[in-house]
């Protein structure tokens, strides 16, 4: 599973049109469900991202979580973050899991935000969307489960 976190200071989508979901201090994250994942690999991002310091302290340091600013999520799924592009210039996305399998750890990686950050906003699963954020930071971090599970890192 891959997350890609941007931090910012606001953040909404438009799901086929629409209004969808927001946040307003925080993280935009880009989730993307890779064929093999499971509830483990949600957990992983889910304890790392909401304990995951890149917010500035009274010095001006990167020492606070989202959690520790009390900072909203807004999180979108992306099968393209499983791209292949090794090969030719058309990617291919065959390493991504199913849209069944992708959207239930989804909606699970979104219940385990909503239990570790107070707003959690989101987009609609296999929609075409519109995302409008105002990055601050900048400050983006790719995020794949694989490198936790490597080193049991959920601390």
């Amino acid at each position: 599973m891959k997350a890609v976190l941007q931090r910012v200071t606001e953040a909404t989508v438009y799901a086929d049109g629409e209004f969808s979901g927001k946040c307003a201090h925080g993280l935009m994250i880009l989730l993307g469900v890779a064929k093999g994942d499971t509830e483990e690999d949600a957990l992983l991002l889910a304890e790392k991202i909401s304990k995951l310091r890149i917010f500035s302290d009274e010095n001006d340091k990167m020492n606070l979580s989202v959690k520790d600013i009390d900072g909203e999520v807004l999180v979108v799924s992306n099968f393209t973050l499983n791209a292949n592009y090794a090969h030719g210039n058309r990617p291919e996305y065959m390493q991504g899991a199913s849209p069944d399998e992708a959207n239930r750890l989804y909606l699970y990686f979104l219940m385990l935000m909503e239990e570790r950050v107070r707003h959690v906003g989101h987009g609609k699963f296999g929609a075409s969307m519109k995302i409008d954020m105002s990055a601050e930071g900048p400050v983006t971090i790719v995020m794949d489960s694989a490198c936790l599970r490597k080193k049991g890192a959920s601390s």
